[in-house]
């Protein structure tokens, strides 16, 4: 069930690098139990803007909220026991078992430094088997498929035990049925009560797995509110800058926007 209150938010955020702003005046949220997704083409700032929420980049104006304070009062443990984050899979430069990728997510509350416990190589493996791939474990990360390193970063997310997800284009340069599984897992995400953030270009991951959208632009906050409502032929041809066929189906839920 949703909470009242949003768990981490941006309040009229400007954001970007060091002599360049990427965007400004950007305010929004998300809920525990809830699916947000922030919806662009490449290089409208989501990417920016969604480190800057998670603290690794500093806002220009504006603030971050999590549960309530101020981001910036959190030491970077305590903002790490609270957030995962799932950056887009990539193959990595070393080979560490899966177990010990998924581990990583444990130094969040033990330190740096401190050698895993036996609970948490319990801890580890039990997260592999909630994504259905527990059989990975000693496997190699940079051995097994795309669709399977995206499942084990959102597991080393999990062991961190936070509140809040955040994933960064989590189905990008998959194939059409990792693509399922990573999405699939989004709602389970969702179920288990924790706010889930993601980034995405394609309108159709945002309207069949979120609860509500944004419509991030050249930086700007276009639109935001469910999907159903905000995600249209217009205001994707608006977003994109480019022509969108509708495809309609027996019901609402049929719909898909492709490219005309």
């Amino acid at each position: 069930m949703m909470g009242i209150g949003p768990i981490l938010a941006g309040e009229n955020l400007s954001f970007g690098y060091p002599g360049r702003r990427v965007g400004q005046g950007v305010s929004l949220g998300v809920k525990a139990g809830e699916v947000l997704a922030l919806l662009g083409p490449n290089g409208g700032g989501k990417t920016t803007l969604l480190k800057t929420l998670i603290g690794l980049l500093a806002p220009q104006a504006g603030r971050v909220v999590l549960e309530g304070k101020p981001l910036a009062d959190f030491p970077v443990t305590e903002r790490a026991r609270r957030i995962g984050y799932v950056p887009q899979a990539h193959a990595g430069a070393f080979a560490f078992s899966v177990r010990d990728v998924v581990l990583m997510g444990r130094t969040a509350h033990q330190g740096l430094f401190a050698s895993p416990s036996e609970a948490d190589r319990a801890l580890a493996l039990a997260k592999l088997g909630e994504l259905g791939i527990a059989h990975l474990a000693e496997q190699p990360y940079t051995m097994i498929s795309g669709g399977e390193r995206q499942l084990v970063l959102i597991a080393r997310a999990l062991a961190q035990e936070p509140r809040v997800i955040v994933l960064d284009e989590p189905t990008a340069s998959l194939d059409f049925g990792n693509q399922g599984k990573v999405l699939r897992q989004i709602a389970e995400l969702k179920s288990r009560g924790l706010a889930v953030l993601f980034t995405t270009h394609d309108p159709n991951h945002a309207l069949r797995h979120a609860d509500r959208v944004a419509l991030l632009g050249r930086g700007a906050l276009l639109a935001e509110g469910p999907p159903a409502e905000m995600l249209t032929v217009e205001s994707l041809a608006a977003l994109y800058g480019a022509a969108i066929h509708a495809l309609h189906g027996s019901n609402a839920s049929d719909m898909a926007f492709l490219p005309a």
